[in-house]
C-alpha cells in the first residue's frame, strides 16, 4: 500500500466506543487533534439524526476539555459546497466522521468542495476520525454492506468508492460482535487490496506515517492476502463458496503495532 508519510493521523474506530466512561478512543482523538486547543468538527452525513448525533458529540469533546467544537451537518450535497461548511472543516484541527450508513457519506459528501478541503486539511497534519459507517468509509475501495456470520462468497460483499483516506486496505467495523471474518476475506478477494482491517466495538486502529497502533477494549483481526497461494474466484457463480489458500492473520489487541508497509505486526522486545 502507498506510505502514509507527510500527512495527519487517522483514527479509525470499529463502532460503540465509550461515550459514558473513561472514552479512552474518543480521549486519543482529541490528543491527536490538539488536546484542549483542539478545534473539532463534527460530520453527521452517515446518520439520519444528524442532530441527536452531533449534540452527542458535541458533549462528549466539550467534557473532554475542546472548547471549540462544531458540527458540519450536510443534508444534501449542495450543504458540502456551503461557504460556511468549508470554513469550519479549514478551521478544525480534527475532523470526526460518526457511524450510520457509509452509502450516505459517499452520496453526500465525495467529490464536492468540502471532500476536497478535508483532505487537503489532512495532506497538511489534521487528524481525521470515524467511527462504524465513519471508519468503513476510509480507504478507497468500501464495504457498502454485505452478510455477517457467513462463510466467503461472492455476494457475501457488496463493494463501493470510499473516501481515500487510507488507500489500498479494505476496512470492515462491529468486527467480533458481527461475526464479520467471511464477508471481509470477500472483500479482499474481490479487490486489489491486500490488507482487510477487522476492527471490533470500543476498539480503534490509529494510523501515523507507515504505522498503526491498536487502542481499545477489544482486537484489530489484521488479513494479509498478499501471499495467498489460490483462490477460486473465476468462473465462480455469484453465491457459491470461496475457497482461498495461503491468508495470514494477525490479531493485535491495545498496544499492539502494525507497520503497513513490510505487512508485518511490531513486537515489542
Amino acid at each position: 500500500m502507498e506510505p502514509n508519510q507527510n500527512r495527519g493521523q487517522l483514527v479509525i474506530i470499529g463502532g460503540a466506543e465509550d461515550k459514558e466512561g473513561d472514552c479512552i478512543i474518543l480521549r486519543e482523538f482529541v490528543r491527536c487533534a490538539g488536546g484542549v486547543n483542539a478545534r473539532i468538527a463534527v460530520l453527521t452525513a452517515a446518520t439520519s439524526l444528524p442532530g441527536e448525533v452531533g449534540n452527542q458529540y458535541i458533549r462528549i469533546f466539550e467534557r473532554l476539555g475542546v472548547e471549540e467544537v462544531c458540527v458540519i451537518d450536510t443534508e444534501c450535497r449542495e450543504d458540502s459546497e456551503h461557504p460556511d461548511s468549508i470554513e469550519k472543516a479549514e478551521r478544525a484541527t480534527g475532523v470526526f466522521f460518526t457511524g450510520g450508513d457509509q452509502a450516505r457519506i459517499t452520496d453526500l459528501i465525495k467529490d464536492t468542495k468540502l471532500d476536497r478541503v478535508i483532505h487537503r486539511r489532512y495532506a497538511e497534519g489534521i487528524v481525521v476520525g470515524g467511527t462504524s459507517a465513519g471508519a468503513a468509509m476510509m480507504p478507497d475501495m468500501m464495504i457498502v454492506e454485505g452478510k455477517s456470520e457467513t462463510n466467503p462468497s461472492v455476494d457475501a460483499v457488496e463493494m463501493g468508492p470510499g473516501m481515500g483516506f487510507l488507500p489500498g486496505v479494505v476496512v470492515d467495523q462491529h468486527f467480533a460482535q458481527r461475526g464479520r471474518l467471511g464477508r471481509l476475506i470477500s472483500a479482499l478477494v474481490q479487490q486489489p487490496a491486500v490488507l482487510g482491517f477487522g476492527i471490533d466495538e470500543n476498539t480503534a486502529v490509529i494510523v501515523t506515517g507507515d504505522e498503526f497502533e491498536v487502542v481499545g477494549q477489544g482486537a484489530v483481526t489484521v488479513v494479509d492476502e498478499s501471499s495467498t497461494t489460490h483462490n477460486n474466484l473465476e468462473g465462480l457463480l455469484r453465491d457459491e463458496p470461496l475457497a482461498v489458500c495461503g491468508v495470514k492473520l494477525h490479531i493485535l489487541p491495545h498496544g499492539y503495532r502494525f507497520n503497513l508497509k513490510t505487512r508485518q505486526p511490531i513486537i515489542a522486545a
